[in-house]
C-alpha cells in the first residue's frame, strides 16, 4: 500500500496575534517555535515516523519554500519530504499537493500542518480504515452541549451522540479524492475540509476516534498548551 501525506501550510494565520520577530522570514503560526523547532517540523516528524506513510508533501506559500527546504534538509528525514506551491485557499493547496504525490499512490492522508500532536497510532488507524472503506477522518464527540441558534437566539439543542468535531488526518483512496476535487472544481464548490468534498460524491466517510490533544494551533493562547503537550510527549518517550 503506497501512502502519501499532504500537509497544507500556506495559510496566513490571521487569527494568530503572536508572531516571530519581524527579522524572521516565517512569522505565521505554522512556523512558531516549540522547543526551538517550527510547529510544521514537529508535524512532519509524526508522519515520517508512521510506518505506513511513504512520503510527505508540504504545500507552502512560494516565498516560504526556500527556507522550509533548508529546514527539511537539516532534519535529514528518512523519507521523501517535498514542498510544492500552495494556493490562495486550503482547497487549492491540497489539490496542488495531490498533483505532486508519487505515481501509484493509493492512499492520501491530508493533515493540518498546525496539528503537531497527532498520535502515530491514530494516523495508522485512519489509513487502514480508509484502505478498507475508501474514506476516513479523525474526529471527536463534543463534550459540551451544542445549541443551534439564529440571530443569537437558541432554536434547538443538538444530540451530541450524533455530532462529531472533525479533525485531521482525513484519509482517502487517491482516486476518490481526485474525483472529489474534479467535481468541486467543475461545480465551483468550496468546502471547509476534504471530507465535505468527498461527501458530495455520496461516499460514506468513516470516523476514527481522535483525541482532544490533537489541537489545531490557531491562536496565541494555544502555544502554552502546545508547550505542555510537547513536554509530556518527551517525558513519555524517555
Amino acid at each position: 500500500m503506497k501512502v502519501a501525506a499532504i500537509l497544507p501550510a500556506a495559510g496566513l494565520g490571521t487569527r494568530m496575534k503572536q508572531s516571530e520577530p519581524s527579522s524572521q522570514a516565517l512569522p505565521r503560526k505554522q512556523f512558531l517555535l516549540l522547543d526551538g523547532v517550527p510547529v510544521v517540523i514537529h508535524t512532519i516528524r509524526k508522519f515520517v515516523a508512521c510506518p505506513l506513510v511513504g512520503e510527505v508533501v508540504l504545500a507552502l506559500r512560494p516565498e516560504d519554500r526556500p527556507k522550509v527546504d533548508e529546514l527539511i534538509a537539516a532534519e535529514g528525514f528518512s523519507k521523501p519530504v517535498l514542498t510544492v506551491d500552495g494556493g490562495d485557499s486550503r482547497q487549492q493547496s491540497v489539490e496542488n499537493g495531490l498533483a505532486a504525490v508519487a505515481p501509484g499512490t493509493e492512499i492520501v492522508a491530508v493533515h493540518d500542518a498546525v496539528r503537531p500532536f497527532i498520535d502515530v497510532e491514530t494516523i495508522e488507524e485512519a489509513i487502514r480504515t480508509a484502505a478498507d472503506t475508501g474514506a476516513a477522518i479523525v474526529g471527536i464527540i463534543p463534550v459540551d452541549t451544542v445549541k443551534q441558534v439564529h440571530l443569537h437566539k437558541i432554536t434547538g439543542t443538538l444530540n451530541r451522540d450524533r455530532l462529531v468535531l472533525a479533525q485531521t488526518p482525513q484519509v482517502f483512496k487517491t482516486e476518490i479524492l481526485r474525483k472529489a476535487y474534479d467535481v468541486a472544481r467543475e461545480d465551483g464548490f468550496v468546502g471547509t475540509d476534504e471530507s465535505s468534498l468527498v461527501e458530495r460524491l455520496e461516499v460514506e466517510v468513516t470516523v476514527v476516534a481522535g483525541s482532544d490533544r490533537n489541537i489545531k494551533i490557531t491562536r496565541s493562547s494555544d502555544i502554552e498548551l502546545a508547550q505542555l503537550f510537547l513536554r509530556e510527549e518527551k517525558q513519555r518517550a524517555r
